[in-house]
């Protein structure tokens, strides 16, 4: 997977905003201040961390090498990706769903109603 076009798709979730706060050579991606992705931009090939649920991201960890616990993150509620070509992209793209869908899930009322209304 192309870094452009991950861009691309992880900046199409509503109210999706991209940040570096951890230097140029990773950009964090967050909805309503929440980070649900972290890219490794400058790996090759890239990293891709997403938030899962605990016991998908064991079961994913177990069908592909490239997924592995969270690097420098809650090993237990991320999974880190190598974008090597061996987890497909509709795979890959399921995941970033689900990690923003996780995130959006923890979120207030107030702040899924906010949330909600980016964008009219």
């Amino acid at each position: 997977m192309e870094l452009e076009s991950l861009q691309t798709y992880l900046l199409n979730k509503k109210g999706t905003v991209k940040e570096t706060p951890f230097g140029p050579q990773a950009y964090v991606y967050k909805v309503m201040n929440k980070m649900f992705a972290l890219v490794a931009w400058d790996e090759d090939p890239i990293d891709l961390s997403l938030k899962c649920d605990p016991d998908l991201a064991i079961t994913l960890r177990s069908l592909y090498e490239a997924i592995r616990p969270g690097y420098h993150l809650n090993k237990k509620h991320w999974n880190t990706i190598t974008l090597d070509g061996s987890v497909p992209d509709e795979e890959v793209f399921g995941m970033i769903d689900a990690s923003y869908a996780l995130v959006v899930k923890g979120m207030t009322k107030a702040q899924r109603k906010a949330l909600e209304g980016m964008g009219e």
